[in-house]
């Protein structure tokens, strides 16, 4: 009978669609876990911290932490429902704020958007959409960047030259596309350009066709300089990070309609950052790299988050942190809430996480690689002291930028007291030639 004669593409086409319809069911099923509020209104379901089984004793707490760090909003959402929401230092659920750098993430999704309607390929040269020389670089270099090597900041353009100005005479080629990560806004800025001519809309249009309108996505772009930066409501934030959660959908709608690359911002986008996706940071990675730094750390970005849990970050402490394995978006937005010059999580994001994991009794953190030996050195009060156990040799510490701050010699005890509050690393070998790392987050305490 025919059917047999063609038993062997029928059975790969069988296949191929079972595997489509349980990818598919497994998205919808796992959008459908979550409350979606309306689009317009103040309407926003809650749940009961203690309900959840969280330590409410512990919340006093996290707000004096929130306030005396100059936080100006702070939200948590377990499976869509609000379970915290306080604000500070007169703002309130109405005021807008910035993200900053966190709306590159935004960007990120609108690509996705763009790709899915067609406008754009991630392969396309970037010179398709803003013209041929954009950059310095002569016309061989510059036709091998692409939109890709944008949203990786991975274009090998020098960032040492020029960090914002997205003026040809400003953006240099230093390396090769995709052979250097260098978290560069020049680049980054002008993947706004591309939006708006591939899609023939500015990005407050095309942001409200595509996303506002959809799902109570609402805000602005507002031009700072050379950059367009996002203001909305704290909510607005929370709002995004439901839909990222919900791998794209909202209320049983795909709204971005792109899962492919949905799945893959979230992950691991090339070979230097292991903690880099699609304009997004991910934690419970092997290694990371900083903005301004050409150096590699151990282990992953916050010790006491989730794993898996994954990023928007922004200049002064903007936060959207997704934690897909516990239905989580948590929001922080406020103005600068440590000592830190870099925009990325060092020591802010590993306080509050620390706080927020005794609180949500049911969240595990990730295990940090690198103290994994860590009774290899101890702090008792400003004093770092070292075992006698493993013949540690020299130690070098080094800061969250790379550079050398302190050698112990021999293993001798030091004082941290003149040390900035920051991240630390430390690198120390053994008598038996074994290699030892960790990390210190000192905070003078």
């Amino acid at each position: 009978m025919a059917i047999f004669g063609q038993s062997k593409n029928s059975t790969m086409l069988r296949s191929l669609c079972f595997s489509l319809l349980f990818s598919f069911c497994g998205v919808l099923s796992h959008a459908q876990n979550l409350y979606y509020p309306p689009i317009t209104g103040s309407v926003w379901q809650t749940s009961d911290a203690h309900a959840l089984g969280w330590d409410t004793t512990l919340l006093q707490d996290l707000r004096l932490f929130l306030d005396t760090t100059d936080t100006k909003a702070f939200m948590v959402l377990k499976d869509g429902k609000i379970v915290l929401e306080y604000y500070f230092n007169d703002h309130n659920a109405t005021k807008p704020w910035y993200w900053a750098s966190a709306g590159k993430s935004l960007t990120s999704v609108m690509v996705a958007c763009a790709q899915a309607d067609g406008k754009l390929k991630l392969t396309d040269p970037t010179s398709k959409y803003l013209g041929v020389g954009w950059t310095s670089c002569t016309a061989a270099e510059e036709s091998k960047i692409t939109i890709q090597h944008q949203i990786t900041m991975t274009t090998g353009l020098n960032d040492n030259t020029s960090f914002e100005c997205t003026d040809p005479e400003c953006l240099q080629c230093l390396a090769a596309p995709g052979s250097r990560w260098a978290y560069h806004n020049s680049p980054y800025t002008l993947l706004d350009g591309v939006i708006e001519g591939a899609t023939g809309q500015n990005l407050n249009a095309y942001l409200k066709s595509r996303l506002s309108d959809k799902t109570g996505i609402n805000g602005l772009y507002i031009q700072s300089n050379y950059n367009n930066v996002f203001y909305s409501t704290a909510r607005v934030m929370a709002r995004f990070g439901l839909l990222v959660l919900g791998k794209g959908s909202w209320a049983g709608v795909d709204v971005i309609n792109n899962p492919a690359y949905v799945n893959a911002m979230s992950q691991t986008s090339q070979n230097l950052n292991q903690s880099y996706g699609y304009l997004w940071w991910l934690n419970g990675k092997s290694s990371f790299m900083l903005p301004g730094a050409q150096f590699v750390f151990p282990g992953p970005l916050v010790t006491t988050a989730p794993a898996d849990m994954f990023a928007a970050l922004g200049k002064n402490d903007q936060k959207l942190y997704i934690v897909p394995s516990q239905n989580l978006v948590v929001v922080r937005m406020g103005d600068k809430a440590t000592d830190e010059d870099v925009a990325v999580p060092i020591v802010f994001d590993a306080l509050l996480w620390s706080k927020l994991s005794k609180i949500m009794t049911k969240t595990t953190a990730v295990n940090d690689a690198t103290d994994s030996n860590h009774t290899w050195f101890e702090v008792v009060g400003s004093d770092l002291t070292f075992s006698t156990v493993q013949n540690i040799g020299e130690v070098r510490i080094v800061d969250a930028m790379g550079k050398l701050v302190a050698v112990a010699e021999g293993g001798e005890a030091m004082n941290l007291s003149e040390l900035s509050h920051g991240c630390y690393f430390l690198t120390a070998m053994t008598g038996n030639k074994s290699r030892l790392t960790g990390k210190i987050i000192w905070t003078g305490k």
